[in-house]
C-alpha cells in the first residue's frame, strides 16, 4: 500500500468513519539532480543556520512565525496538531452538492481515502454506497500542512476519493481575458459540433493518451549512456494559412475521419454556394449607391 499521508476520519454528521488518506496518483516524469556542468559534481542545496553560519540536520529544523525583525515565535507539529478546529483531525463533510455544480477549475490533487480498521468499514460502506446511489459529491472542510483547506469526495470504484479543492477567492476572475465579441454563424456552429462529434470517444486509453515527451527523454537518455547518435525529431510541417473558417472545420472533419478509417466525404457542414454568394452581394452594395444618390441630389 502506498504510504498513509494522513489519518484521522471522515465526519458524516454524527457518523465517524476512520481513515487513512494515501496519494492517488503515480509520478512517472524523470527528475534530474543540479551538476556542475564542468565536472559532473551534483549541486546541492545546504540548509545553514544564519546565527551559528554552520549547517544544520533535517532533525534540527523546526517552524516559526516571524513576528517582529527579531521576534520569532516557534511553532511544533504538536501544535499544529492540537489546533482548536474541527477539521484539525478530521475531514468534515459540510454539504452534499450535483457534481456538475463543481466548476472543474476549483478541482486539484486526489487522494485515496481507506477505511482504517475493521471498525470502519461498515460506516465506510454506508457513505460510499449513499454517495453512488445519490449521484452527488460531498464538499468537506480539512486542514492539512499548516491551512484548511475545502475538498470534495466521490466514489471512485468501491473507494472514496478526496479532492483537495481552491477557495473561491483563489481562482482569478477570467472577465479581462475575455476576446473581443466575434459572431458566429450557424453554420460555423454546425460545423465545429460536427467536428466534435468526430473526435468524441468513451475513454481515454490508447496511444493517444501517453506521456511521449517521457518517452522521448528516455530515448535521449539512453543514447547518451551508450555513446549513440541523439535521436532526431521529425520536422514539423509548417502549417498553412487558413482564413476561411468553413474550410477549416471541413478539413478538419475530413482528416479526424481519415485517421479512424471512416470515409472523408463531408456532409454535414455544405459551402456557400457561388449562387447564395451573389444573392448577399447586392444587399451589401445597395445602401452604399443609395446614399451616393441623396448626396448628389443635396
Amino acid at each position: 500500500m502506498p504510504r498513509t499521508v494522513w489519518s484521522g476520519a471522515i465526519s458524516f454528521g454524527l457518523v465517524t468513519v476512520p481513515i487513512k488518506v494515501v496519494s492517488a496518483t503515480e509520478d512517472h516524469s524523470i527528475h534530474f539532480h543540479l551538476v556542475h556542468t564542468q565536472d559532473g559534481g551534483r549541486v546541492r542545496n545546504r540548509k545553514v543556520c544564519e546565527l551559528e553560519g554552520r549547517e544544520v540536520s533535517q532533525a534540527e529544523i523546526g517552524k516559526g512565525y516571524q513576528l517582529t525583525k527579531d521576534v520569532v515565535i516557534p511553532i511544533s507539529d504538536d501544535d499544529l496538531r492540537d489546533l482548536p478546529l474541527p477539521t484539525a483531525r478530521a475531514i468534515e463533510i459540510v454539504a452534499f452538492v450535483p457534481v456538475d455544480s463543481v466548476d472543474p477549475i476549483r478541482i486539484a490533487e486526489g487522494y485515496y481515502l481507506v477505511a482504517d480498521g475493521q471498525v470502519a468499514a461498515k460506516p465506510y460502506a454506508l457513505l460510499t454506497k449513499a454517495l453512488s446511489r445519490s449521484s452527488r459529491v460531498a464538499v468537506a472542510k480539512y486542514a492539512w500542512s499548516g491551512r484548511e483547506r475545502l475538498g470534495l469526495l466521490r466514489v471512485r470504484g468501491d473507494v472514496l476519493v478526496l479532492h483537495a479543492m481552491r477557495w473561491p477567492d483563489e481562482i482569478r476572475d477570467p472577465a479581462e481575458l475575455l476576446p473581443d465579441e466575434a459572431a458566429v454563424s450557424d453554420q460555423e456552429l454546425t460545423g465545429a459540433l460536427a467536428l466534435m462529434d468526430t473526435m468524441t470517444r468513451d475513454d481515454l486509453d490508447g496511444p493517444d493518451f501517453t506521456d511521449r515527451y517521457t518517452e522521448a527523454l528516455q530515448k535521449i537518455i539512453e543514447a547518451k549512456r551508450e555513446n549513440h547518435t541523439l535521436p532526431q525529431s521529425e520536422e514539423p510541417g509548417k502549417p498553412g494559412k487558413i482564413l476561411d473558417l468553413m474550410a477549416a472545420l471541413n478539413q478538419s472533419v475530413a482528416q479526424a475521419r481519415e485517421s479512424r478509417g471512416e470515409p472523408a466525404d463531408v456532409h454535414e457542414m455544405p459551402k456557400r454556394s457561388k449562387r447564395t454568394a451573389a444573392r448577399k452581394s447586392p444587399a451589401k452594395k445597395a445602401p452604399a449607391k443609395r446614399a451616393a444618390g441623396r448626396k448628389r441630389g443635396a
